[in-house]
Order: structure tokens, then C-alpha cells, then sequence
């Protein structure tokens, strides 16, 4: 391991068993002839409520009715998490082609028409669009929601104080949103730079302790900054509804596999990150700056050049900060029995690229057409 990365990291102890795990992910209703996005989240929340593979539950309203949400149960081990996402995905495909759009997950709509989409109609939603007005219209981003469990909110502020500098390398692993209104980015993450232009967006701040999170947040609402603790949108942040850390950095993405990989890393960096705290192994010191210029940059380039060292802050290679972070999170993967998995997937997004490297490749060779039918076969998991 390269002495950027700690060379020692802590090993789980006797009491760190795996923490469980859940994902949520967004995406998109897309016209299968013109890829534009349709409103038609109930319909195909009507056809797939005659699903006998889903839960009322497990299929949800987004901010755009022309976006789904779904969310796993919590889960044990990545093959529950891989399980649930096939099924699910599965049956919310064969709910959208049944009402005449395809399932697309994917971190930005490629095509978009000018006229706003239309928000969903309910209380929040209403609210949330008198609020942000043109940014809740141009909302057409889909993100996944990592939730592991933590024992408190003491340990749970500890660990992301810890998280914060590998963000970035998560916005990078998983960005799958280089298209915007028809036309390249140019950034590999989109979705991460529309969703910064949000209040309380981006890396979250350093927090002294879980008094420290709460006032500060209170003072946020008193201040009518926020609604309700809903709309810190950190990349991660504590859940206020379940007992859960939720890390909210990655892009969906367009394989269910990808999405059960990046789970896995989350859990490992989350596992790895509490075993130092409770070991009292100092955590690395970054500047909110240097946090904030590696996650833009990682937006900006994904895969395709050097991303920062979480620890030093300085350039790297990818592939060498990847098989870095492999080895500081052997120990909590081994443990978890997530080693082969994350590991064989990661050498495969190393040789093939993230989501934005193959829909880029996917419209360079098929055109409008190609790249909306690789979306679609990607995203049903077929």
C-alpha cells in the first residue's frame, strides 16, 4: 500500500459484525423512440402495484412525475442487496413498458424538452417548487442512497467526519450522468453539479460531536434555511428516519451489480472508518476547500485522469488509488465476505469504465436510438 493511505489501518474487532445495509435508488421514465422524459410515474406505479413481486412500499413518488424511486429492505449481505435490486428492477421495467416508457438508470435525463416537467402533486413536492422554482424544474437527476446501520448518533457523526474525504473517489466510481438537454457536459457526474446548486449541498462540514450536528441543524431551520431535515442534501448525512448513516454521493447506476458494489464499499469504508474511531486511530485532516475542489474534479473527470488522494489531497493515478483503497478495506470486505465480489467488479469498471464512459460510447457508436436501448437493457437488468 502506498504511505498516502494509511499503512496500518484498524482491523474490525471481535464486536464489529457487518453492518446491515439498505439502498434506494431513483430513475427516470424515458420514451423509448425519443428518450425525452414522460410523466408517468402513476401509471406505472398503478401497473406495478399488480406486481406480485413488490411491496407498496418499495415503489415511490419523486420530486418529477416523470421520475420513480425504489428502496431494498435492510439487508444482511450484498447478495440480499443484489437480489432485491434485480427483482425490483424487474418488475418496475415491466410496469414502465407496460405503460409505453422505458426504465432508465441513469444519473441525468440525456433529452429533455425546455417546458418544465411536471412535479409531482403532493404537499412536499409543492412546497419543495415554491421554494427552489427553476431548480426543482431542471430536477432531472437520479441519484442511489447507501443507508448502513450505526449503533448511536454519537458513533454515527464519528464516521461521517471519517467519510468525508472518500467521497470524492464515490463520485468518481459511480458517475453515470455525462449528458444534459442533448448535448455532452462535458462532465462525467452532471447530476453532481446540478445537485450542489441546492442549499446545504455537497461534502457535508466537520461536526464535533452528534450535539454539535443537532444544534447546528436547528439553527438552520430556525434560521428558515430549511423546511426540515429532508432537505440537507450533503452527499451524506445521517437518516432522520431510520438508525442508519445514509451516503447519498454516487450516481444510480445503470447495473444492478455496480449498485450491490458500491454498497459494499460504502459498508467496508463505514466498517473500516468506526473501527479507527473506536480504536482512536486519527482520522486524515482536509480542508473543506480541498474536499470541495476534489469532488468537483471528480465530477468533472470520473475515471479518465488522476482523482485525489483521500488522505493527502494530492493527485493520484486511478488505478493505483483503487487498489489502495482495496487494501485498506480488505480486512472489513473479508470479513463481511463481500472480497471477491467488490473486487472482481471493481477490475471490471477499471477495464470497461463507469456509466458515463459507456454512454458516451453507446451514442458515439448508435446514435440517440443506441444509446436510449442500451440504457433501457442495462438499467431492466436483462
Amino acid at each position: 500500500m502506498s504511505t498516502t493511505l494509511r499503512e496500518s489501518a484498524a482491523r474490525p474487532g471481535p464486536g464489529d459484525e457487518p453492518l446491515t445495509l439498505g439502498v434506494e435508488e431513483e430513475y427516470l421514465l424515458l420514451d423509448p423512440d425519443t428518450g425525452l422524459p414522460l410523466p408517468r410515474v402513476e401509471q406505472v406505479r398503478a401497473a406495478a402495484d399488480l406486481h406480485p413481486a413488490l411491496d407498496d412500499a418499495e415503489v415511490q413518488h419523486e420530486l418529477l412525475q416523470a421520475q420513480v424511486e425504489i428502496a431494498t429492505p435492510v439487508c444482511q449481505g450484498l447478495s440480499e442487496v443484489g437480489g432485491h435490486l434485480l427483482r425490483l428492477r424487474h418488475a418496475v421495467a415491466a410496469a414502465a413498458e407496460a405503460s409505453g416508457c422505458h426504465l432508465a438508470a441513469c444519473g441525468t435525463a440525456p433529452y429533455a424538452d425546455d417546458l418544465p416537467p411536471a412535479i409531482t402533486d403532493a404537499p412536499r413536492y409543492r412546497s419543495i417548487h415554491q421554494d427552489f422554482s427553476r431548480l426543482a424544474d431542471e430536477n432531472l437527476i437520479n441519484g442511489m442512497h447507501v443507508h448502513v446501520g450505526i449503533p448511536d448518533r454519537e458513533t454515527g457523526v464519528a464516521v461521517l467526519n471519517r467519510l468525508r474525504p472518500w467521497l470524492p473517489l464515490l463520485v468518481a466510481l459511480a458517475a453515470n450522468s455525462p449528458l444534459w438537454y442533448g448535448t455532452d457536459s462535458g462532465f462525467s457526474s452532471w447530476r453532481t453539479v446540478v445537485f450542489n446548486r441546492w442549499p446545504i449541498s455537497g461534502v457535508p462540514p466537520r461536526f464535533a460531536d452528534a450535539e454539535d450536528y443537532d444544534r447546528r441543524i436547528t439553527a438552520l431551520q430556525d434560521a428558515r434555511m430549511i423546511r426540515d431535515r429532508g432537505q440537507l442534501y450533503w452527499q451524506a448525512r445521517l437518516s432522520e428516519r431510520y438508525p442508519t448513516l445514509e451516503v447519498r454521493a454516487m450516481d444510480v447506476q445503470l447495473r444492478a451489480d455496480e449498485a450491490v458494489m458500491l454498497a459494499g464499499l460504502v459498508r467496508a469504508l463505514a466498517t473500516t472508518v468506526m473501527s479507527e474511531y473506536r480504536q482512536g486511530v486519527p482520522g486524515p485532516e482536509r480542508t473543506p476547500e480541498s474536499l470541495a475542489g476534489a469532488s468537483w474534479n471528480a465530477a468533472r473527470y470520473g475515471m479518465t485522469e488522476a482523482l485525489h488522494d483521500p488522505v493527502t489531497g494530492l493527485p493520484r493515478r486511478v488505478g493505483d488509488l483503487v487498489s489502495d483503497l482495496v487494501e485498506y478495506l480488505t480486512p472489513a470486505l473479508v470479513r463481511a465476505g463481500d472480497e471477491r465480489q467488490v473486487t472482481s467488479l471493481l477490475h471490471r469498471l477499471l477495464r470497461e469504465g463507469n456509466g458515463a464512459d459507456r454512454q458516451r460510447r453507446a451514442l458515439e457508436l448508435g446514435g440517440r436510438r443506441g444509446l436510449v436501448a442500451m440504457i433501457a437493457e442495462e438499467s431492466a437488468a436483462h
